[in-house]
């Protein structure tokens, strides 16, 4: 970020994915930012993001960007693995605005494992990105990592197919070699794995800890509006908006999961969703 930013304090925060993960995020953001409104853009049509090549995430983040400052957003939260490891850097030279990203939480994990042995499960694409290789540089000297991309999971989790024998199959496969290795921590690495947590409970051994990066995402967001000064101090009325480039169906069932009400998500067509830049 260059330049002078002036935050207004009572406009939105904007928060984006791939899909519908990023709700994992949302759903700690407004827990810990009680009085912040928040836009919310899923690009569904284009997930999963972990399949794609670095530009075209670029390019897409861009766009979704543009879109949250055009809704007046004082801050943008890339509520993605993926996209983070891929974009924010870009974002954050570009754009006159503060970014809070997502990294899988290998700081933590390391810090706590007893046995030397940590799993990641994450995107392809999170493991090539700079993010990870820079937490692996500072923080993983003291353990063996053992990464694990989940291949698969995005797409059974946009489908709405969280309890299906398909996804915990494919648990079971990615999971049980990483507890064969000693493991006894698990980093969740993609924001959409989250919502696997209780069927991941049912395949890991007790004592095996399970790490979730949206607590740590939502805290790190109110320290940025802080220091920015940029906190919601005025009495307004709390406003959620929520658009994806997918069905709204898929984004309105989880929201109705996550806060036992309904939500109007709007069909984004301002958008490009072609399908083109797709690693080989």
């Amino acid at each position: 970020m260059t330049g002078i930013f002036f935050m207004e304090t009572s406009a939105p925060i904007g928060v984006y994915d791939s899909g519908i993960g990023g709700l994992s995020v949302w759903n700690e953001l407004r827990k810990e930012l009680s009085a912040e409104s928040m836009i919310y853009v899923a690009d569904s049509a284009n997930a999963p993001y972990g399949t794609k090549s670095r530009s075209f995430i670029t390019g897409r983040s861009r766009e979704i960007t543009r879109f949250l400052i055009d809704q007046g957003c004082k801050l943008i939260v890339v509520a993605c693995n993926t996209a983070t490891g891929a974009a924010i850097t870009t974002l954050r030279r570009e754009f006159n605005l503060p970014f809070v990203g997502v990294e899988p939480a290998v700081k933590p994990a390391a810090m706590k494992s007893k046995t030397g042995h940590v799993g990641v499960l994450a995107t392809a694409q999170t493991f090539k990105g700079e993010h990870f290789k820079r937490s692996i540089g500072l923080f993983a000297h003291s353990v063996e990592l053992h990464e694990r991309a989940g291949t698969g999971l995005v797409e059974l989790i946009e489908n709405g197919m969280i309890d299906s024998p398909e996804t915990k199959e494919l648990l079971i496969k990615y999971l049980i070699p990483m507890v064969e290795q000693g493991i006894d921590q698990l980093v969740l690495g993609c924001t959409h794995y989250p919502f696997l947590i209780p069927i991941i409970q049912g395949i890991l051994p007790a004592g095996i800890r399970i790490i979730d990066p949206a607590p740590a995402v939502a805290r790190q967001t109110r320290k940025v509006l802080e220091e920015h000064k940029g906190l919601n101090s005025k009495l307004s009325v709390v406003g959620y908006r929520f658009y994806t480039t997918g069905d709204p169906a898929s984004l309105s069932r989880v929201l109705e999961q996550l806060t036992g009400s309904q939500h109007l998500v709007t069909k984004l067509d301002g958008l490009p969703t072609a399908g083109s830049g797709q690693s080989s």
